[in-house]
């Protein structure tokens, strides 16, 4: 078996079972239910979640009235935590609309705190959000669900950016060029049946 260290919310759990269901190689290790040991885990899977807590943001926070109310801290502290035993080890790394975000800023980016447009009528569940390739990218999907107010803005040293939203430009997709594979998302791609090549290719680089 293959663990996968990650934070899972009781009301996310479900779904990312069924997007892993075809991995039955891969067993959940969910720190927000116990504690986990990342020496012997094989990947991190960072999920979404409300806004990274102002403590841990490494820039200012000019209005804090922007940041959602419910920040979680402590799952923050994991977080950050879990991304550098990880990244100490050469594991994969997944980070989805929160965890990009937070993956970001752990390796020295910034963000905007509240970008407008992007929680739409729909788009938290349908894929209607076009995006815009950069070339060569094989990872594509023509519209996705990406709903979030918070999104990356000074990119972290390492990263290159695969895809944006069509609209505003929004980094909606990047992957870090100088470590063995850590894929980050803004979209959920957990959320339907669609991104099956996205979860496949996660797997394949667990050892």
């Amino acid at each position: 078996m293959a663990k996968l260290a990650s934070w899972i919310r009781r009301k996310d759990a479900r779904n990312f079972r069924r997007v892993f269901a075809p991995h039955p190689q891969v067993e959940f290790c969910n720190a927000a239910e116990g504690e986990v040991d990342m020496s012997e885990v094989d990947a991190l899977l960072l999920t979404g979640g409300p806004d990274v807590a102002e403590e841990f943001l490494r820039q200012p926070v000019p209005n804090p009235s922007v940041l959602e109310k419910d920040v979680d801290p402590k799952r923050d502290a994991w977080e950050f935590a879990a991304v550098e035993q990880a990244m100490q080890r050469g594991l994969p790394i997944l980070a989805i609309c929160k965890g990009m975000q937070l993956l970001n800023v752990a390796l020295g980016g910034t963000l905007h705190l509240d970008i407008p447009g992007h929680k739409g009528r729909g788009m938290k569940l349908h894929d209607v959000q076009p995006l815009r390739y950069a070339p060569g990218v094989s990872l594509r999907f023509p519209k996705v669900n990406s709903s979030h107010h918070q999104a990356v803005d000074r990119i972290a040293d390492g990263f290159v950016v695969e895809a944006w939203a069509e609209a505003d430009d929004i980094v909606e997709q990047m992957r870090l060029t100088n470590y063995p594979y850590a894929l980050a998302v803004q979209y959920h791609p957990e959320r339907n049946g669609a991104y099956g090549a996205l979860f496949g290719e996660f797997v394949a680089q667990m050892k």
